[in-house]
């Protein structure tokens, strides 16, 4: 599935190219294939990540819960690990996000099939104690700020750890 933004921009090409039915069909279907083979390659490494984080967020037994819970009293919790697979712009969201909230939990995704125009957010920060969901999320919008300016829009999910 396309984002608005580029499937104007493929209808804008095709248009302007020809206006041949058969030609504006085929581009669209090389577009989807090319989507298509995208998240193939991607599913497992988006899959194993996610359930990583979810695993590794866990504690397995009574004795580790006892040992995260004096751990997290005595120190601040370490920021999670920047993750290898991300682009240029998703990783100057983490930077960004990470500087500003210190994260316990973070993940950032394009979800937009690759062009940049919609990412999916979660965060999870004792910065959004006290604040209603509605003001945790403008935090995070003001964070960002003429970076989401580009954008057609953001899927936020933030929580209190």
């Amino acid at each position: 599935m396309l984002c608005n933004h580029c499937r104007l921009l493929a209808t804008r090409i095709v248009q302007r190219t020809s206006s041949k039915v058969s030609q504006h069909s085929r581009l669209i279907s090389n577009i989807s294939a090319q989507r298509a083979r995208a998240t193939r390659a991607l599913a497992p490494v988006l899959h194993t990540s996610r359930i990583a984080s979810r695993v590794l967020a866990q504690p397995y037994s009574a004795s580790a819960t006892a040992s995260t819970s004096t751990a997290a009293s005595s120190a601040a919790p370490a920021p999670p690990e920047k993750p290898d697979y991300l682009d240029d712009a998703e990783s100057a969201i983490w930077d960004k996000l990470t500087a500003e909230f210190s994260p316990t939990e973070l993940m950032v995704q394009d979800i937009s099939g690759g062009c940049g125009s919609m990412y999916g957010i979660e965060i999870a920060s004792e910065k959004f104690r006290g604040a209603n969901m509605l003001k945790q999320q403008r935090m995070v919008n003001a964070a960002l700020g003429d970076q989401m300016k580009g954008w057609h829009g953001v899927q936020l999910r933030t929580k209190v750890p």
